[in-house]
């Protein structure tokens, strides 16, 4: 069995290669085709595990490739020219998203994400932590969209070159940014409470969900 952090490292690494290939066919002339097949991947990848999660596996699979490569054959020449908008439209997707996930739990009789973390790993909260979580849920709400419209902003007015710098190499270490200034903040307005990593709200989440499943 892989130890966990070997795992860890293998995904790592994995991110870090893909945003360099994704740099390199943003900003190498006569990199179209690699540029189109790099894009296309996640969303095949996305496709056809899809296909699999359905109540026939294999006749959904088939159904899917046969659908995948028609489309791909009929519009390649398009994503050739245009790869480097669907990198983009999948980056700020994917930030967008989570921006919903924690604005939606902020709406009238929802548990803000942050919240509901926290209550997890320590159990019910104090009032003025419940008003502390949801001020981090709103703030990694803000934080979201503002990669989001950072990245349309950039790719839309910018060198294609500035743009894939920032999206390939910014936006992670802004949002490990994020999680270290928020701790230090945590420990300055709460300082009472019990220190908890990302691993152990990680593991609380998974714990309890598996409890709920079974």
């Amino acid at each position: 069995m892989t130890p966990r952090w070997l795992r860890h490292a293998l995904v790592a690494a994995s991110v870090v290669f893909y945003a360099l290939l994704e740099h390199y066919a943003n900003t190498t002339r006569d990199a179209a085709a690699f540029g189109a097949a790099l894009a296309v991947a996640p969303l095949l990848a996305a496709w056809l595990l899809l296909a699999r999660r359905t109540a026939w596996p294999r006749l959904s699979l088939l159904a899917a490739s046969l659908l995948a490569g028609f489309l791909l054959v009929q519009c390649w020449s398009r994503i050739e020219r245009n790869f480097s908008l669907m990198f983009m439209l999948q980056q700020v997707g994917v930030y967008l998203i989570l921006a919903a996930g924690f604005g939606r739990s902020l709406g009238a009789g929802q548990v803000p994400l942050c919240t509901r973390w926290a209550t997890m790993v320590h159990g019910p909260l104090s009032e003025p932590v419940r008003r502390y979580t949801r001020s981090v849920t709103l703030a990694w709400t803000i934080f979201f969209v503002a990669i989001s419209l950072s990245g349309v902003m950039l790719y839309a007015f910018a060198p294609l070159r500035a743009w894939s710098f920032f999206s390939n190499f910014l936006t992670l270490p802004l949002t490990a940014l994020m999680f270290a200034i928020e701790y230090e903040v945590r420990r300055l307005r709460l300082p009472w409470m019990q220190r908890a990593s990302l691993a152990d709200t990680a593991r609380a989440y998974f714990a309890t969900t598996r409890g709920n499943t079974t």
